[in-house]
Order: structure tokens, then C-alpha cells, then sequence
């Protein structure tokens, strides 16, 4: 995903920044004249289009975590935490959208903010503070910061604040913790109460409202930015198993104290800031790395000018494209005076919102393969942001996402230990070359501290060693890769585009948009073949080598309807007609054309589509190829029959979660005994869980109101669905379905995540939670009292909490969670042949370590079960228990892997678990029936033929 956006550049640098002073006190300003929604100024936009990419994720939580050391008074920070709120609307506002415009809208400010307590030690906090960081918003509910006590003991404890980003930048955070500070003085011990601040919604309007008077500046950049080419990085060949789509690595290079002051009085010396010099060192270093002259390197610029922005909470910043030539060996001296000259007139167009630049560049803001124009920036890193409560001592603690939202950020790290630091993208930039360019960043500093004359040819430094690319084209060793093909062939054919072939290893394998979207997700746009074409048989020569002259070309063009609709949504939303292979960046799209396409095609059609698809396709040939194969799914499901707004057979079973993994053995079981059902599913995947005996009904879990009326259309339920990473959305929706439950039984499949972190290794049922409790686990519990308290009255049956540990069947979406779940550790390991360390039987005082596990067919029976014979409480589904070292055998016989396995006293956070679970009361339906062992689960989930 392209992260040349303001949004993306405003999280990137202001949590670089890590702010270098404090913000003064609010000054008074007079309240608001303006209610009701706003518009939303254009980094907000920007933000809000990242989340309708489905991009959302922890890369734009804000973590703020401070060790407190002395008497903390809770009840004083939840006041000042609920004042703070009360007073900044932009902390209690949510996003809308209307006719395809985004809106913000404060919402009433809270009675009381809670703080939600777990008692731990001080060296198991760092795993629930991550957890907590990883937790996305909700931007329709509103983003209000949560908030996280870690008590390790009496006057110890550690507080985490996380807000989300849309909502408040680094010099946010510092009048958020000044705040804080003097809110909680008078919460605690009285005292005078703070001035109005302004807020955040009436500068938003003011954007807005001078967006006709910004074509200047947009003449100036569009003509500093002519011509411009973006940054070519060396990527991994062989990209790392466990990362993510922004996974980030980090490379740290200690300085001697003296060389900020060094660098520092060289910029004195040349009318330059340090940020200046050290912008300068970036620039040097990234020539140094690629050989390229001319480059960009995008720094953050604000909005906050003038006495009426002081004390102002919310998302002020904008990215500044800082071009610099570096042509003609230049001594470093002289760059720095180029970089400031170049620095100088970019400031002087801040005010241009960065977003309004790339829309002014169109195709011009991309290189010709689709590669972002900001792909590097920089900073200087001064001492962080720290919560300062009275009669406490506070300390810093870092809580990074671990994801990187550019491909390459430098850091010059101006503190007691100063510090040379890399952040890349794993996906984007090969770790041997992030290795060396670390190190040559932290030497180049030292030379030109002690040396400031240097030319640049004589700096530390230079391009990355060659790849050995022996192997065939990487596209090609990708393609084989994939456990659903069985050969692979890429070509490049005489003045034509680069083309793959696949052979499948059975009917049903991925489909050619799938095998092509994978192959995006990691190599450079030049490495991507124009199409993949799949075959019976690959063609080949006596010498065992592809055979091109009987390999066909370039499939025709896309026909049909789909193929139209997709034609015409690119030439409504693009101006102009697009050729088949023609990319949509190049044609002038972005973000925000991408999410309008996708929303048209996917009413169009009713097929499921994003704009992360769009961005990832591209080609109106590959957005049709990925609509077919969404279409092929759908007419291999039984025919979809929508339910009325009532019940129409006696005994129906409302269904939530049906197109998961556990759902469709519950949809499965329920046929089987021929009850009738009724499934929640949105429009777009009632394919997925249509069939025999299946109504549909279209909701989700953000609809309150549709799972209002499901409830109400149903004589019993069982409550799947879960969305994993947003707890609050799962208990609304738990809270709205008992409000409208009337009559029968209700099952609720939870989880024994519920359980905490248990005193015993044997955990009996209904056995109260041990601390830590996720959120994960919390929101079970809370959805588990929430049923649990409404059964039997007012007409309703017996309800039962089933709670499950580890799933496992041969479902696509329970593969997934085995590969990259809390198992991917393993199996991930077992993939690359790389050594497992599992944990030691005895390790930290646990004689046993493992997992507890269901088969997804015993689970859907024992749920099933209980729609005759509620337990009326909670009981557990537990097939049986495996220790890590005999999961991490079965996977790599299974896998064909040579890895050893390596027992350790280190335990991972992900194989941390140690306790067995009675499960007793439902024993009978838990019974395993041929082919349900753990092993046949496994060799179902990681055998290539399983989709």
C-alpha cells in the first residue's frame, strides 16, 4: 500500500518526534460558534480513507505508556481522563458519511471515563500493553482514548493511553499530558479549573472554507515536483514469513555524545537548524545507497500558527516533499546549504495540504510501476513525552506497533544517548541492504561531525551488494511457493509485457487474481507479471525447460458484464476509457477513486469487493479476473433465499458467524438435523452460507438494528460472529441481540480466553477468570454475563456459554488462523526449515506447555447440543490437549520440513499457554468421531489441498 498521504506522514513523524518540549497552558479563546457536523479537514480525510481501505489496523492507534512510580489515585486519573474528554470534542467525535462525503460529529461528553485495572508484573507488561496498542477503532462509534492501569504493585504501576490518530498528533499529545497533569491535581486536591481550549472542528472549517485561495502554492509545488521520479529501493528477494503488509524493522547505531554538538555547531556555522544537518546526513546517505541524484525525502510540516492554535487537540500536521540534487560531488557542507535553500521554500507552501499536491501531480505523484512518490523521511528525535502526575515519577515506555508506514525513515536520536536509527519496511526494502544502510547512516553522522567538508563521494557508504538471481524469476520461485500450485512459468515475451503460467495441483486451487495479487503483495511493480495464466499441463522442451512457442500470449480482453461494469466505473471515476492493461494509478486514481470505485462495482454487482482490492489489482483486466472468481464462488453456493421481515417455519435457528470457519460446521450440523436456519451475512458473502433449509437475512454486528430484527425472526440462536480485534463492537452487539431475545435458547460460542491466566493447571468450568485478562477475553466475560443475566425471563429459554480453546478443521479460515494465528509461530518456523524453540517442560515453575484444541465438527455438535439442553451457564469444548513440542513434530512431517526443535527455558508470548480444561458437560456430543483426532485435523489444515 502507496503511504505518500499526510495521514500516513503525520503518524510517521510525530511518533519519530516524539515531542522535544512541553506545550504551554491553554490560553482562553471564545467557545465555538458553530455546531452540528463538520467537514473533515484533510489529514482527517486522508486518515478516514486509510480505515475504508480495511487499513486501518494499529498503524494509526496512538500508544502514550508512562511508569508511574508513588501513590497514584485512580479515582483522580478517571476524573481527569473524563474532564480531559469533556473538554477537547475532537476525543469524543465520530466520522460519518453522507452521499459519499466523510462528516465528524461530536458526540455528548461522557459521565465517567473507565479505567480498566490488571494487576501484573512489571516484565509481563510489555505483551498486554502491544495487545492493548493493537486494538483498532471504531471511527463510526467515535475514537474516545482508552485507557489501561497496570498495577505491578502498591506505588507502581504502568498507565497506557491510546488514541487513535485521526484525532490527535505529537504536539496533541504533549497538551493532552499537560493536561492531564493539572486535571488531575484538582481532581485529586482541588484546584482552579482550566480555560476553554479551542477546538478542533472550527479549524477544520476554516481549511475548508481557504481552499480557493491555495492555488498558488499548488502552482509552486506542482512545479518543484516536475519531473520527478520515485525512489527505487532494493527489495527482499525472499521476503520474511512472519511479516505483515507494514511489519517494520529497526536498526540502531549508537553515537558518540559528542557528535550532536558537532552537528549542531556545523549548522550554526551555515544558518542551519540540526534538523537541517541531519536532513542533510539523509539525503546523503540515501545517495550514497542508490546512486540517484535527484531525490525526495518528505518531512512534517504544521498547521499550528498563531495564539488561537495553542493548546489545540487533534491532527494539525501536513508532509512537506523536500527535493534535493545532489549532483556533482558536492561537499557535504554545500549539501547542507542546498537542503536548507530546499527546506526554506517548502516551508513557505505549508499550508498547501499534502493530499491536494498529489491530486494536482495525478499520474505524475507515482512512478510509471505504480511506486509512491514519498517513499523516505526524516527527523530529529528528541527525549519523549511523559505523563508527570504529582507525587509520582514518571518514566517512558515504548510501546511501538511494529509496523512502518514508509518504506524508509532516518532518525537522528538527540538525547543522553544519541543514536542513528533505520526504520524500513521488511516488504519494501531487503534486510541485508536495511543492515548495511544503518550502519553507513550512524558512520556518515560521525564522519561529517568530525570532517564537515567531506564530498559526498568520500562519505561512508554506497549500493547494496548484488543478488545472486540464479534461481529463476522471483515471480516464478513465488508462484511454486504457493502450496496450491504444482508448477510455474514466467516469461517475458519479445516487446511484450512479462507473463506467468500455472499448473494447479487439484480443481478448486486459487484462482489467477488470487496467485497475481500475491505476487503484488511482495515483489516490485516490475516483477509482476501482466497476467497468470493458469493450465492443464505446462509445455516443455527435451531439456525439461518451459516451452514458449507452445505457451499462449497475452489472454483477450475481459468480456461480459462484469468486465463492462468495471469499464465503465474506471472511465466515470477516471475521465477517460481504460485500455485492458492500463493502471489506475497511472490514469490518475488514488485512495479515496479507489474506495468510490469499489463501492460502485460492489453495488453493481453484490459481489465483495474492496478498495485495497482496487489499489492491488489495478488493471481493469485484474479487477475483472478477481470479480470472476468472487462470482465463480458464489454460483458454486446453493441458491440464496433473503428472509422477510418474520420467521416463516417454526423451530428457525438464527446463525451468526456463518461464513467463518466454526460457522459453517454449525450451518453444517444444523442441516444435518434438519432444522431450519436463518443466517446473518452481509449482502455481498450470502453466497457463502446459503443452502438447503438456509434463510439469509443481511446484517452484521455493526448493525444493531438488523440484528435486533434477526433475533426477533428466530425461535433460537446461536451467536458466532466475533469480530477479534474490536471488543467494544462485540458486546454492543451482544447487548442489542438479549434485548431483542424473547423465546427459546440462546448459545453464545466464547471463549476460553475468558478464563484469564487461571492460579492451576487444571481449569474446571465456570471457574472465575484469572489476571491477565485480554481484551480479548474480557469482552467474552462481558458478553457471557450479559446473556447469562437475561436467560429465563420474560419468555426467554436457557442460555449456554460454550467456551472453545484452539479450532481446528479443514475450513480455509481455520487453516489461516493455524498459519498465522497463535500457532504461526510454529508453523511459520516449519515452513522455512528454520529451527523451533519451543518451551521447556519446568520453565518459569509450569511443568507443561501446549495447546488446548477442538475439532470444528465436535465444537458444532456440542453448540448444537445445547439448543435442546441448555447448561445454563458456561461450559467448555475441549477435544483434547497437545504439547508444543508434539505440534511442532506433527507440522514439520506434515510440511516435509527438516527443522529441529529446540527446547528452551525462553518462553514466546505466543506459546505462553499451560493449563488443561475440564469438559465435562458436554461430553457426550464431544465424543471424536473418525477423522477427528488432532492429526487428521492437522494433515486437513496444512495439506496443500485444503482452501
Amino acid at each position: 500500500m502507496a503511504t505518500d498521504t499526510p495521514a500516513a506522514a503525520a503518524l510517521q513523524e510525530e511518533l519519530l518526534r516524539r515531542a522535544r518540549s512541553r506545550a504551554a497552558r491553554p490560553a482562553p479563546v471564545p467557545d465555538a460558534v458553530h455546531h452540528g457536523p463538520a467537514p473533515l479537514s484533510h489529514a482527517q480525510r486522508r486518515m478516514w480513507l486509510m480505515d475504508r481501505l480495511g487499513q486501518g489496523s494499529a498503524s494509526y492507534s496512538v500508544p502514550f505508556a508512562t511508569r508511574l512510580r508513588g501513590p497514584l489515585d485512580l479515582d483522580a486519573l478517571a476524573a481527569a481522563l473524563t474532564s480531559l474528554v469533556g473538554r477537547h470534542d475532537i476525543l469524543r467525535t465520530r466520522y460519518g458519511q453522507q452521499d459519499g462525503e466523510p462528516y465528524q460529529e461530536v458526540l455528548p461528553a461522557p459521565e465517567a471515563m473507565a479505567l480498566r485495572v490488571v494487576e501484573t508484573a512489571a516484565d509481563g507488561a510489555g505483551a498486554l500493553l502491544a495487545e492493548e496498542a493493537h486494538r483498532p477503532f471504531d471511527l463510526a462509534a467515535g475514537p474516545v482514548p482508552r485507557a489501561l492501569v497496570l498495577r505491578h504493585g502498591p506505588q507502581d504501576h504502568t498507565v497506557l493511553l491510546t488514541f487513535h490518530h485521526i484525532a490527535l498528533d505529537g504536539a496533541s499529545l504533549e497538551t493532552v499530558a499537560g493536561e492531564l497533569a493539572e486535571l488531575y491535581s484538582a481532581a485529586a486536591r482541588g484546584a482552579a479549573e482550566l480555560p476553554a481550549p479551542p477546538q478542533y472542528a472550527d479549524f477544520a472549517r476554516r481549511e475548508q472554507a481557504a481552499a480557493d485561495r491555495l492555488e498558488q502554492g499548488l502552482r509552486l509545488w506542482e512545479g518543484r515536483l516536475e519531473g520527478v521520479s520515485p525512489l527505487r529501493l532494493p527489495r527482499p528477494a525472499n521476503p520474511p514469513a512472519d511479516r505483515g503488509p507494514r511489519s517494520a524493522g529497526t536498526h540502531t547505531t549508537p553515537l558518540d555524545p559528542r557528535v550532536p554538538a558537532a552537528l549542531r555547531e556545523l549548522g550554526r556555522q551555515h544558518r542551519a537548524t540540526l534538523f537541517t544537518v541531519a536532513l542533510a546526513a539523509a539525503f546523503a546517505t540515501l545517495h550514497r545507497f542508490t546512486g540517484q541524484d535527484d531525490l525526495v525525502i518528505g518531512v512534517a510540516g504544521t498547521h499550528r500558527q498563531g495564539a488561537e492554535m495553542r493548546g489545540l487537540v487533534g491532527l494539525c500536521v501536513n508532509t512537506l516533499p523536500v527535493r534535493v540534487n545532489t549532483a556533482g560531488d558536492p561537499a557535504f557542507t554545500a549539501l547542507v546549504e542546498r537542503v536548507r535553500e530546499a527546506l526554506l521554500d517548502a516551508q513557505q507552501c505549508r499550508d498547501v495540504p499534502f493530499d491536494l499536491i498529489l491530486e494536482r501531480l495525478g499520474a505524475a505523484a507515482r512512478g510509471t510501476d505504480g511506486t509512491a512518490l514519498i517513499r523516505v523521511t526524516a527527523d530529529v528525535l528528541g527525549e519523549p513525552t511523559i505523563l508527570r502526575l504529582p507525587g509520582t515519577v514518571g518514566e517512558y515506555v515504548e510501546v511501538g506497533p511494529g509496523e512502518a508506514k514508509f518504506d524508509l525513515s532516518f532518525g537522528l536520536v538527540d538525547t543522553d544517548a544519541p543514536a542513528g536509527l533505520v526504520q524500513y519496511g521488511r516488504t519494501a526494502l531487503d534486510e541485508e541492504a536495511a543492515a548495511g544502510l544503518g550502519a553507513h547512516y550512524g558512520a556518515l553522522l560521525t564522519a561529517v561531525a568530525d570532517e564537515p567538508g567531506l564530498r559526498l563521494s568520500r562519505l561512508p557508504g554506497g549500493a547494496p551488494a548484488p543478488r545472486d538471481e540464479t534461481g529463476g524469476h522471483p515471480a516464478e520461485a513465488l508462484l511454486r511457493s504457493d502450496p496450491g500450485v504444482a508448477e510455474a512459468a514466467v516469461l517475458e515475451p519479445a516487446g511484450g509485457p512479462l507473463l506467468a503460467y500455472a499448473v494447479l495441483r487439484e480443481i478448486g486451487g486459487p484462482a489467477p487474481a488470487e496467485l497475481r495479487s500475491r505476487l503484488r503483495a511482495v515483489l516490485a511493480p516490475e516483477l509482476v507479471p501482466a497476467a497468470v495464466t493458469l493450465l492443464d499441463t505446462l509445455p516443455r522442451t527435451a531439456d525439461g525447460a518451459a516451452d514458449p512457442a507452445r505457451l499462449p500470449g497475452m489472454p483477450p480482453a475481459p468480456q461480459g458484464a462484469r468486465a463492462e461494469a468495471v469499464t465503465e466505473g474506471f472511465t466515470a471515476l477516471l475521465g477517460r476509457p481504460p485500455r485492458p492493461d492500463d493502471d489506475f494509478f497511472l490514469l490518475g486514481g488514488h485512495s479515496l477513486i479507489a474506495v468510490q470505485l469499489a463501492e460502485r462495482l460492489r453495488r453493481a454487482l453484490t459481489l465483495p469487493l474492496t478498495g485495497l482490492d482496487i489499489m492491488q489489482a489495478r488493471t481493469p483486466r485484474a479487477v475483472t479476473a478477481l470479480l470472476d472468481a468472487r462470482a465463480a464462488e458464489r454460483a458454486a453456493a446453493p441458491s440464496v433465499t433473503t428472509a422477510g421481515p418474520r420467521r416463516s417455519r417454526e423451530g428457525t435457528v438464527l446463525v451468526t458467524g456463518g461464513t467463518g470457519g466454526v460457522g459453517a460446521f454449525l450451518l453444517r450440523e444444523l442441516a444435518a438435523q434438519g432444522r431450519p436456519v436463518l443466517a446473518l451475512a452481509r449482502p455481498e458473502s450470502a453466497h457463502l452460507v446459503a443452502g438447503d433449509g438456509v434463510d439469509v437475512i443481511e446484517g452484521d454486528l455493526t448493525d444493531l438494528d438488523g440484528l435486533r430484527k434477526a433475533v426477533d425472526s428466530a425461535d433460537a440462536v446461536i451467536h458466532a460472529a466475533c469480530t477479534f480485534t474490536r471488543p467494544e463492537v462485540d458486546v454492543t452487539a451482544m447487548a442489542a441481540m438479549v434485548g431483542s431475545w424473547s423465546r427459546g435458547p440462546f448459545v453464545f460460542v466464547s471463549s476460553v480466553d475468558a478464563y484469564g491466566h487461571p492460579a492451576g493447571e487444571w481449569v474446571a468450568e465456570e471457574s472465575a477468570p484469572g489476571q491477565p485478562l485480554s481484551p480479548y477475553g474480557q469482552a467474552k466475560l462481558d458478553c457471557e454475563a450479559l446473556l447469562l443475566q437475561a436467560a429465563g425471563s420474560q419468555g426467554r429459554g436457557g442460555a449456554s456459554a460454550v467456551r472453545s480453546p484452539l479450532v481446528w478443521g479443514p475450513h480455509h479460515r481455520l487453516r489461516d488462523q493455524l498459519r498465522w494465528g497463535a500457532t504461526g509461530v510454529l508453523y511459520q518456523a516449519a515452513r522455512e526449515g528454520r529451527p523451533i524453540a519451543v518451551p521447556r517442560p519446568g520453565s518459569g515453575g509450569h511443568a507443561w506447555y501446549g495447546a488446548a484444541w477442538v475439532h470444528a465438527a465436535a465444537l458444532a455438535r456440542s453448540v448444537v447440543s445445547c439448543l435442546d439442553s441448555p447448561v445454563h451457564g458456561v461450559a467448555n469444548a475441549v477435544s483434547g490437549h497437545v504439547t508444543w513440542h508434539h505440534l511442532a513434530a506433527a507440522l514439520t512431517e506434515l510440511l516435509g520440513s527438516d527443522s529441529e526443535i529446540l527446547e528452551t527455558d525462553e518462553v514466546h508470548p505466543d506459546l505462553d499457554h499451560r493449563w488443561h480444561y475440564h469438559s465435562d458437560r458436554l461430553s457426550p456430543s464431544l465424543r471424536l468421531q473418525p477423522g477427528e483426532d488432532w492429526r487428521s485435523a492437522l494433515a486437513a489444515m496444512a495439506g496443500p489441498s485444503e482452501r
